[in-house]
């Protein structure tokens, strides 16, 4: 029974004692940032990562000691991912605390899809917290760029999806900065002249990639249906892309109507030939090479198949044998 007391006592001893070593490691220690310090939480970390991290800047001093007062409160798994300033000397507990709430926080993970219009951008910064979604579509509707010597008309096309890390209460100055930087890096190696090869200029290109991003589901078909478009270009026939015309109408349509081709729009590929008078949208990366490298080809049409994929014809009795195939 003597043994019994003697390793229950110190048991007792040692669980208060770990207990003070988690409360002075927790409440007491603000030995840490020795400076103000900013981390990078990447989307989708663990919070056994997120110690590591703060531990290795220099945030905190004790990432075991971090994990286990989290894991305590049940709050090891509610970390916003984000950009965050640290001041000096905060305790751990101070640390958590603004992980959880984000106080500290800086800047925000914003994903924008591919195939996003400006106006799709503007209502997802809203609905991140960065102010009125008008105050930005009105922004990018009027800024422009220059690209390969050739100055946008707007904005469209030119704010490349990805997911970026958002500054809290950023300007649309400051988003258009950042998504056009972007762009720039994803466009190809030589963009002018492969541009002028194929006898348009970079934003036209940038055009016929945003039609490409809209029409195409299948990556590695995209350059197929560049080609089409590229094609009835050459041989001055209209596009006929429903998706030119979908732009302009203020809510999608499964189907078009016949009122619907005959709006007399500059977008309305239909009606008028040649490309509509901006990009229709923001082409990811393998669009945006598609359009500068469309593949060779004799085709003029393309249906989409209900499966994702299209099948392309070099004459209309094909394609209208297409239509009857997949669309009936």
């Amino acid at each position: 029974m003597r043994v019994l007391r003697l390793l229950v006592a110190i048991v007792i001893v040692a669980a208060a004692a770990a207990g003070l070593w988690l409360r002075a490691s927790i409440f007491s220690d603000r030995s840490h940032p020795s400076r103000s310090t900013q981390v990078i939480v990447p989307r989708g970390s663990t919070f056994h990562d997120i110690a590591d991290q703060l531990a290795a800047g220099g945030v905190i001093g004790n990432a075991f000691a971090f994990r286990l007062y989290a894991k305590l409160k049940h709050e090891d798994t509610s970390v916003r991912a984000g950009e965050y300033r640290f001041a000096p000397h905060q305790t751990p507990n101070h640390v958590l605390d603004q992980l959880l709430t984000g106080g500290a926080q800086i800047a925000k993970w914003v994903t924008f899809p591919e195939g996003f219009t400006d106006v799709q951008v503007a209502h997802r910064l809203a609905d991140e917290g960065f102010g009125d979604w008008r105050r930005f579509a009105s922004a990018f509707a009027r800024d422009t760029i220059v690209v390969g010597g050739v100055r946008t008309k707007n904005l469209e096309g030119y704010l490349f999806p990805s997911t970026y890390l958002v500054p809290l209460g950023a300007s649309p100055n400051v988003v258009e900065a950042i998504m056009t930087a972007q762009f720039r890096k994803e466009l190809p190696h030589g963009a002018a002249s492969k541009a002028k090869a194929l006898g348009l200029n970079v934003p036209q290109v940038v055009t016929v990639a945003s039609l490409v991003q809209q029409e195409g589901k299948a990556d590695e078909e995209r350059s197929l249906i560049a080609s089409v478009i590229y094609n009835r270009l050459r041989l001055h026939m209209p596009l006929q892309i429903d998706a030119t015309l979908e732009y302009t109408l203020a809510h999608h349509k499964d189907v078009l109507t016949f009122a619907d081709v005959r709006t007399d729009s500059p977008y309305n590929t239909y009606k008028h030939e040649g490309l509509p008078p901006t990009p229709i949208a923001n082409p990811g990366q393998p669009s945006i090479a598609a359009a500068f490298d469309p593949k060779t080809s004799g085709y003029l049409y393309y249906v989409a198949k209900r499966d994702g994929h299209s099948a392309f014809a070099k004459t209309l009795a094909q394609h209208e044998a297409n239509v009857r195939k997949y669309l009936k």
